[in-house]
């Protein structure tokens, strides 16, 4: 049995996959490793050849990798769905976020803007799409803080010495984050709801212990914990 099992894993599963690391050592003897990132840095590093027994991403690359041959057919299984909020520091005055221009405004008013990846992260893509939606995205381009994933972008939040920063990434990332805090989801007209699935890769080097994994990592005994950590049905 291998001793570790390698994960590529969007960075929206990071939190519940490292709660999970001593219940699997304790079950298996087996550690987790890999990394974690942008689902598009994800898709690089395997394409790559980077080692890989399992994968953690969006249903719909999971479902295009496996349609390439690059993850095996019937090892797919949802974790759940996230939505994608607007974080604060811990104890900062919260703003209002609900509609579109109160966001407009909050977002104005920031004097620094963190998020993820615009080109390779799903909550950042969608983002920097929403920025544009607000006819806002140019004035505030010199005050972005891009990072490579939501939870660097989460921590350097909580570490930002401004007087008034503000963060947008998926809700997980937010709630795994010490020293940040969920504001609310974006307004209903911008909502991103995203689906991840994990999926064994066509080149696992030990494919029955990855899939024990995603057994423990989508299953009923985790359901609780995915709740928590911020996974949809």
């Amino acid at each position: 049995m291998a001793a570790t099992l390698d994960l590529l894993c969007a960075g929206a599963a990071q939190g519940l996959v490292t709660s999970l690391q001593a219940r699997f050592l304790a079950e298996t003897g087996a550690g987790l490793g890999g990394r974690f990132g942008a689902v598009g840095a994800m898709k690089e590093a395997l394409e790559a050849g980077e080692a890989c027994d399992v994968m953690v991403v969006t249903d719909t690359m999971v479902n295009a990798l496996i349609a390439a041959g690059a993850l095996r057919a019937g090892s797919n299984a949802p974790l759940g769905r996230v939505r994608t909020g607007v974080a604060m520091r811990r104890g900062a005055s919260l703003p209002q976020v609900s509609t579109a221009q109160a966001l407009r405004d909050t977002l104005l008013a920031a004097d620094a803007v963190y998020f993820p990846d615009a080109q390779r992260s799903t909550a950042g893509i969608h983002f920097a799409s929403v920025l544009r939606q607000l006819g806002i995205h140019d004035e505030l381009a010199p005050r972005f803080r891009n990072f490579p994933n939501g939870a660097t972008a989460m921590r350097e939040l909580a570490a930002a010495t401004s007087a008034n920063p503000i963060g947008c990434t998926q809700v997980t990332e937010i709630r795994y984050t010490q020293g940040v805090e969920l504001v609310a989801l974006l307004p209903a007209e911008f909502e991103l709801a995203t689906l991840y699935t994990a999926a064994v890769a066509q080149r696992a080097a030990a494919p029955e212990l990855a899939a024990r994994f995603i057994a423990l990592l989508t299953g009923a005994q985790t359901l609780t914990l995915r709740t928590e950590a911020g996974f949809e049905a």
